[in-house]
């Protein structure tokens, strides 16, 4: 697949001398164009460190990250704001909303803050789409768990991002609402063609993608393609999880 997102020999090294610390040993990993990838690996391995840096939200210490046809990691801070703001959707375990906006102020927020107008047929598609259409009106207060990461997933697919960065999306949601949130994300691969890359400790987040990459210790240790829970807990168990 043409990749949309890559990583070439990316370090990362927190401290200096005797008390530095490597998340990220030389990472290279390409991530297809409408594919779902998960990343996963023991506490300390480095997944959340690799997604923040290839979302732009960290700098690495050396090596290459590129999003579509630019090479993030040199470009000038307000340049990297403007393609996270227009090339990158974020999808957090904490949802991330602003409490004082309904749901609908908020899904479109990034794009009333850039100033750019809303695409409305693609909003009411993407409101349908997460099942929102009766809730627009409400706060975050008033939506559960499961309703309010549907709004961050709205707002992160809102402005067509080239990929979305989803973070633990499920980590706060019980089962049933994990379940509905996973084949919202699996939808928006299969019918919309979204990019996803997600960070999870969860095997069964983990079967719902096309592949998964196994971190340890700052290293790319294996690639595991149309995942079963099974496998993924099997190989987690070697990996010391």
């Amino acid at each position: 697949m043409t990749p949309i997102a890559r990583a070439h020999q990316l370090t990362k090294t927190y401290g200096q001398g005797q008390a530095a610390v490597t998340a990220l040993g030389g990472v290279t990993v390409d991530i297809g164009l409408g594919s779902f990838t998960a990343v996963m690996g023991p506490s300390g391995s480095g997944k959340s460190t690799l997604m923040h840096c290839m979302a732009g939200l960290d700098s690495a210490t050396s090596g290459e990250v590129w999003i579509g046809d630019a090479e993030i990691s040199r470009l000038p801070e307000r340049q990297l704001t403007r393609l996270r703001r227009d090339r990158v959707g974020f999808v957090f375990q904490s949802y991330n909303l602003l409490p004082a906006l309904t749901a609908i102020d908020n899904i479109t927020l990034p794009m009333d803050i850039a100033g750019r107008a809303t695409d409305r047929s693609w909003l009411e598609t993407i409101i349908e789409t997460v099942g929102l259409t009766d809730r627009l009106r409400h706060r975050p207060s008033e939506l559960s768990g499961g309703q309010q990461q549907r709004v961050a997933i709205a707002r992160a697919l809102a402005s067509r991002p080239a990929i979305v960065f989803a973070d633990e999306p499920t980590g706060n949601l019980d089962s049933k609402a994990s379940a509905e949130v996973l084949g919202l994300l699996r939808r928006c691969v299969r019918d919309f063609g979204q990019t996803i890359l997600m960070v999870t400790h969860d095997p069964v987040a983990a079967s719902y993608t096309d592949r998964v990459l196994f971190l340890a210790d700052g290293l790319l240790v294996s690639l595991v393609s149309r995942p079963t829970p099974d496998v993924v807990l099997d190989m987690m168990k070697k990996l010391g999880e």
